[in-house]
């Protein structure tokens, strides 16, 4: 269990769509808002990459999915804490 969640916090498409997920967020938050988006991003890329994978990882699809929605909630958690200490040192 720990491998799989190590693989799935360190897989760079993982971190490249979260980057695009915050992005995105950030652009579109005064039509939006920023929970409802975010919350959705996380299950749609927790889903979508077990989904549409082929591996021959020997855990079944909900478990990863599980996992994969608490890798993608750090990886959020870790980018808008950087962006949110960008914009500090800005002003």
């Amino acid at each position: 269990m720990m491998d799989l969640i190590a693989s799935q916090v360190t897989d760079p498409f993982r971190i490249g769509l979260i980057i695009a997920l915050i992005y995105t967020a950030l652009r579109t938050r005064a039509a939006t808002g920023m929970v409802v988006p975010l919350l959705a991003g996380i299950v749609f890329v927790a889903v979508i990459i077990p989904a549409t994978a082929i591996t021959s990882n020997a855990a079944p699809f909900w478990t990863q999915v599980a996992t994969g929605v608490a890798a993608n909630a750090v990886l959020l958690l870790i980018g808008l804490g950087i962006w949110m200490g960008i914009e500090r040192a800005r002003r």
